[in-house]
């Protein structure tokens, strides 16, 4: 009896222990979001001190007037956006993983971007049918984003529709969009070419208050709603066939998280353009450090995104100084050799 006391608390305490350092590893990753966040503004083509932006952010009435407009109209509103979309793409590349069970599924690799991309060009192409093209092109985004996603949307409704079947649909929505979007191009005049690549690489430049509102407000909804059923998604990973065994209604949970998950990166893409690799990075370095509990691996891939892009925003303002690389550029230059480690780790591990 004593024995089995003992190993109880042993096992509590190892369980104790896990979870102290999860809650340490959201804290680290919040921390270092937080000091992104500060060298994103502080980092542009009019160079200020780190000093100078926390005094403005903290004490803005003190404030020099210039260093005031640059940091708070400015810098900031980018620099929350990029905390922001990065931990929607973030979050929605782990959900689809976790829901296709397929480290390669994510928002870019099933379509989703190519088919917000598509719709910008449309929109471009169309001169905004009619609409300011601040409205129309994130209109003609999110609408061709949703249009893809109700696609997978419909599989999952279907009965004998396995993960590998959507991942497979998706990967065919994304040629058929790039192949699309390619045709555009080709008949496009230069000019307007050259605006719908701007778009494709991805920029943030273009965010305002508002548009940073919506996509925070999307994302915050989403990501609740999501962590609703860190439960079930948990049960999920131990396969389809245990999850119903333990009471999840599978379908309903597919269904719900591809909603969830394309009506936030279909917010978010539709204002800043398409930005890859994100949704692929963040929820892996997550899932190496916390596992599986959707408790933790919801927030911090949340936070592993945010920090990503926040800073391959300040990579952008500093690999060439004064000028402004395109942020999809920077993403995919650090997802890259990060995307090898994963495929040499994995033939290492099953060697």
């Amino acid at each position: 009896m004593n024995a089995e006391v003992l190993a109880l608390r042993s096992a509590l305490d190892g369980q104790r222990r896990r979870e102290n350092r999860r809650w340490l590893y959201l804290l680290g990753f919040a921390g270092l979001a937080a000091v992104s966040l500060v060298l994103d503004i502080a980092t542009g083509p009019s160079l200020l001190g780190v000093a100078d932006v926390l005094n403005t952010l903290l004490h803005s009435e003190t404030a020099d007037a210039t260093t005031k407009a640059i940091v708070l109209d400015m810098r900031l509103p980018i620099a929350l956006m990029a905390l922001v979309v990065g931990a929607a793409l973030g979050i929605g590349g782990g959900e689809m993983q976790t829901l296709l069970d397929n480290p390669m599924a994510s928002p870019f690799t099933l379509g989703l971007a190519a088919a917000a991309g598509l719709g910008a060009a449309l929109s471009l192409y169309f001169g905004g049918f009619g609409l300011p093209p601040l409205v129309a092109i994130p209109l003609g985004a999110f609408v061709m984003c949703m249009l893809a996603a109700s696609v997978l949307f419909g599989l999952a409704l279907l009965k004998h529709v396995s993960s590998q079947t959507l991942i497979l649909a998706g990967i065919a929505l994304l040629f058929l969009f790039q192949s699309l979007l390619s045709l555009l191009q080709f008949l496009s005049s230069p000019e307007l070419n050259q605006q719908i690549l701007f778009w494709l690489f991805g920029s943030l430049t273009k965010t305002t208050w508002q548009t940073l509102a919506i996509t925070t407000v999307v994302t915050a909804v989403c990501s609740l709603l999501l962590f609703q059923d860190a439960w079930r998604l948990t049960a999920l990973r131990l396969g389809e066939v245990r999850a119903r065994s333990l009471g999840v209604d599978v379908t309903r949970l597919r269904l719900k998280t591809l909603v969830l998950v394309a009506l936030m990166t279909s917010t978010a893409i539709s204002f800043v353009g398409v930005i890859g690799f994100i949704g692929l990075v963040a929820p892996h370095i997550a899932r190496m450090l916390v596992g599986e509990d959707q408790r933790f691996f919801i927030p911090l891939s949340m936070l592993c995104g945010a920090l990503l892009l926040s800073t391959a925003s300040v990579l952008s303002k500093t690999i060439v100084p004064g000028a402004l690389f395109p942020i999809g550029i920077v993403t995919a230059i650090i997802g890259v050799p990060f995307f090898f480690w994963l495929i040499l780790g994995k033939r290492r591990r099953h060697a």
